[in-house]
């Protein structure tokens, strides 16, 4: 089953935005860190541009930045900028009309899906990125 890994990512990115400090940073610097593409990168960081949460530079040595301190940057605005799936997903497999389990089970899991999509942007919008990098400076 495929994961899907774009919360994590654009954490990660943004947390090395904030660790450096205010210097500018560029994609192939995070994109070292990450372990991945510069290009992956620059696709991360236009979402989180498009949501506010960095500033870019164009040219030959582009730059980016967080747009603002990062003790004002929830990780549920990360969340929604990557546009992060829900904690889990329900199948879509027919249902079966003679079983009872079929016939209820996704109306039953929906409201499980619900609270637990609640707890967890609940707990994201507590936590902000300068206490992410607080925990990664101490480490």
């Amino acid at each position: 089953m495929a994961v899907n890994t774009q919360f994590s990512i654009a954490t990660h990115i943004m947390a090395s935005l904030g660790y450096a400090s205010g210097e500018e940073v560029n994609s192939g610097l995070i994109a070292g860190s990450v372990n991945t593409s510069s290009s992956f990168v620059r696709r991360v960081l236009a979402k989180l541009s498009k949501a506010g949460l960095v500033k870019t530079a164009m040219g030959k040595g582009g730059a980016c930045w967080l747009a603002r301190p990062a003790r004002q940057i929830s990780l549920l605005e990360i969340y929604h900028a990557v546009g992060a799936p829900k904690a889990f997903a329900i199948h879509r497999y027919p249902v079966e009309k003679g079983c009872p389990v079929s016939c209820n089970i996704k109306s039953v899991l929906g409201r499980v899906l619900d609270e637990s999509q609640q707890a967890l942007e609940q707990r994201l919008r507590r936590i902000n990125l300068a206490q992410l990098i607080a925990e990664l400076r101490e480490s």
